[in-house]
């Protein structure tokens, strides 16, 4: 060794090849030279003119550069593992910096919550992932930490250091495959990124997989959360909330789209939170709905996805305000009795730059074969729901938002999707499990081991399950092999009922099997009901659009089918606009034509939506048995001829009849058989003037008369309006 690389090393300088690797930002241990070692102090800090450090009484030690912003002395006092032991004065051109050393703190993540981690802890994942402004040693900071197993180096870029990826590498906890480091200073609403090192030295600049805030689209930067609890006042809410989402629970939900819901109002300077807060939950109340369900409000990059393909499964879409703005919102529905539901996609998200695709350079959260991990529908990638860490990150996602923000209840989105391994896919484009089988193994438990932890730690909130097909226990319990979701969508009821009521009204006695056959299997699973935004986009046109005939007569349809709706055993769920009959197909980029309301007709659907929801409210027939097949009794099933339907409705001690006409003749003397003899009283009849029908109907109910009927001991003896939906209540 030579004289002048002895001196160096003593010095405490770094060889020219680890100096030339950190100045490349290619160094993928930087904690093994920054920082504290043996007296040695190095700083690294491209671009500064000076560094000093300060003991506690602010006495100063110059550092001297050795080459490439590689600053380095004796200083005795500094000790690693310890953050608060000096500080640094970085003399940046125009201003000096003081800060605490980021590479003198020790690790920052326990032994035990490593382990965790790689046995896939949901709680772990959502505990210690992420960028977290908290205090080390006493220091104010961001401790940030990352799962990227394959990477070669990840550092932490953003407004702190001037998106400079050489200044803060990040140090590799092996156990984990977890990067983590501890910034200080940086505070909330600072926007930073990871910048990860692929093991071919390709850098890539990925926002936070966890973070709890973002960039508005087109930006794409994560943004450091204020971590402030927010003073909640809905404690009445949630006090009484299991009880009012339970399966007796009269359950009616209005979809939303955060985005297009309000009215224009151009000069607003108020994020779409605060707005819809003013209005959505008031609203909501009015017309008589329980829950608001919002499609996906995590952040996404595209809004023309509506949501369902988010890449922020953690923040909420900063498109529509902060998170702080959210809470606020949540609280105020809460306040107003309203739940909130919101639809969640563990399914598949997009292949945008910034996000999680070969995230370290990997397939780390998508699976690597495209016949696996590529979906075709929509051209995203597959969450590979096998890897412990992925479920961890996905149910750390769901318990985030159902605990942070109050939310009731998430809606899984394309369950179907998740459960076949075939779904869309030709022979020869799928991989079949390891029996041989079209089943998603995975996914199966992944789904099960989320709901069973959602009814541990948050009990009184509900899961619902989007799913298209006839899979078995959907809403089964996990103990006996079910999914263990408290709902599901009857897709089945919504797409057969709306092909009914497509025909034209002398073709339905064709067709009658569509509009009685989901009472077949009503009580094979939990139901809600669903008239979602699916049915009014990409060409199908709105509700009001698929009713055959003239204006009047495609009111009087919907007014009819809108009764049989709320009638019918389910939980109820309408998309906005529907309940105003909005006559064009719904555009997200466009808000709902309020300016309807102003037309008679219009109006009077709203008015019977309000009613329907009142009505369904406050009798316990409608709603207290919509789980139980003693809660129903068909009386006409077979009146294909006349295109009718009549049904009993009961929770055991009251008795309500539905009655519906789908042809435009009224029907006089019309017999339906009853339970119980004396006098039904009309409590709601679709055809009703203040709704925009005729007015035809029974004078305010019936009395049964001689004889039985239909199977039933007594009968009635009605007038049928035209296209109408009637409910009588039993009253003595």
């Amino acid at each position: 060794m030579s004289q002048d690389t002895s001196a160096a090393v003593a010095s405490g300088a770094v060889d020219p090849t680890e100096l030339a690797a950190l100045a490349c930002g290619l160094h993928g241990d930087p904690y093994a030279i920054l920082g504290p070692h043996e007296g040695t102090l190095r700083v690294y800090a491209p671009g500064a003119q000076g560094v000093d450090a300060m003991d506690a009484e602010g006495r100063r030690t110059a550092l001297h550069e050795q080459d490439h912003g590689l600053f380095l002395g004796r200083v005795p006092y500094a000790r690693a593992g310890d953050g608060s032991s000096y500080r640094l004065a970085i003399r940046w051109p125009g201003a000096e910096q003081i800060t605490a050393d980021p590479f003198a703190f020790g690790t920052l993540l326990p032994e035990e919550t490593l382990a965790q981690l790689a046995q896939g802890s949901w709680r772990a994942a959502g505990d210690a992932l992420g960028a977290q402004l908290t205090q080390v040693d006493g220091v104010a900071g961001l401790r940030c930490a990352v799962w990227a197993p394959n990477a070669q180096r990840v550092a932490v870029v953003g407004d702190f250091n001037g998106w400079d990826s050489r200044r803060h590498g990040m140090r590799l906890r092996h156990a984990a495959g977890v990067w983590e480091i501890f910034i200080p200073g940086v505070q909330a609403g600072e926007r930073y990124k990871f910048a990860i090192t692929d093991r071919a030295g390709n850098q890539r600049l990925k926002a936070d997989p966890m973070a709890r805030r973002s960039e508005a689209p087109p930006a794409t930067a994560s943004v450091v959360d204020d971590p402030a609890d927010y003073p909640w006042e809905d404690q009445g809410w949630m006090a009484a909330r299991e009880a009012r989402q339970s399966s007796d629970a009269p359950l009616s939900i209005y979809e939303v789209h955060a985005g297009s819901w309000l009215p224009e109002e151009p000069e607003s300077r108020a994020c779409v939170w605060d707005r819809l807060a003013d209005k959505l939950p008031a609203y909501a109340r009015a017309m008589g709905f329980s829950h608001v369900e919002l499609l996906p409000v995590m952040e996404h990059p595209f809004g023309g996805s509506w949501g369902y393909q988010p890449l922020g499964m953690f923040a909420p879409a900063a498109r529509y305000g902060p998170p702080a703005a959210f809470a606020r919102f949540v609280d105020e529905c809460h306040r107003a009795g309203i739940g909130v539901i919101l639809d969640w996609v563990p399914a598949h998200f997009p292949d945008d730059a910034h996000g999680l695709v070969r995230f370290d350079g990997t397939a780390l959260y998508e699976y690597e074969d495209p016949r696996e991990g590529y979906h075709p529908d929509w051209h995203t990638m597959v969450y590979n729901l096998g890897r412990t860490e992925v479920q961890a990150f996905m149910i750390a996602s769901a318990l985030h938002w159902l605990r942070r923000f109050h939310v009731d209840g998430l809606r899984v989105d394309a369950v179907a999707s998740m459960l076949y391994r075939d779904y869309s896919r030709q022979p020869g484009q799928w991989i079949p499990n390891r029996y041989g089988g079209r089943e998603n193994l995975e996914a199966v438990q992944f789904l099960q081991a989320l709901n069973t932890t959602v009814r541990q730690e948050v009990p009184d909130a509900i899961m619902v399950a989007e799913e298209s097909t006839a899979w078995p226990g959907v809403t089964a319990p996990v103990a006996d092999g079910g999914l263990g979701f408290h709902y599901k969508w009857n897709m089945g009821w919504m797409h057969d009922t709306l092909r009914y009521l497509a025909q034209d009204p002398v073709h339905r006695k064709h067709y009658h099997h569509d509009i009685t056959f989901s009472m077949v299997y009503a009580y094979s699973e939990r139901f809600i009901l669903p008239l979602s935004h699916d049915e009014v986009v990409h060409g199908k046109g709105s509700l009001l659009g698929k009713m055959p005939g003239d204006a009047a007569a495609r009111l009087a349809n919907l007014r009819a089918y809108l009764g049989f709706m709320w009638a019918h055993p389910g939980k109820k769920l309408l998309f906005m606009g529907g309940e105003m009959a909005q006559p064009r197909e719904w555009n997200h980029d466009v808000p709902l034509d309020w300016n309807l309301l102003d037309h008679p007709g219009h109006l009077g659907v709203q008015r019977l939506v309000a009613d329907l929801n009142g009505l369904y409210r406050t009798l316990p027939a409608l709603h207290a048995r919509d789980a139980d097949p003693a809660g129903f009794a068909w009386t006409i099933l077979d009146d294909s001829d006349n295109s009718v339907v009549a049904f009993i409705r009961s929770d055991g001690s009251h008795h309500v009849l539905a009655v519906a006409n789908f042809t435009p003749v009224a029907r006089h003397d019309y017999r339906i058989g009853v339970p119980r003899a004396g006098r039904w009283t009309e409590k709601l009849n679709t055809d009703a003037t203040h709704y925009g029908g005729s007015g035809q109907g029974n004078q305010g109910g019936a009395s049964t008369g001689e004889g039985a009927s239909h199977g039933q001991p007594q009968a009635l003896s009605l007038t049928l309006p035209p296209l109408a939906t009637l409910f009588l209540l039993y009253e003595g």
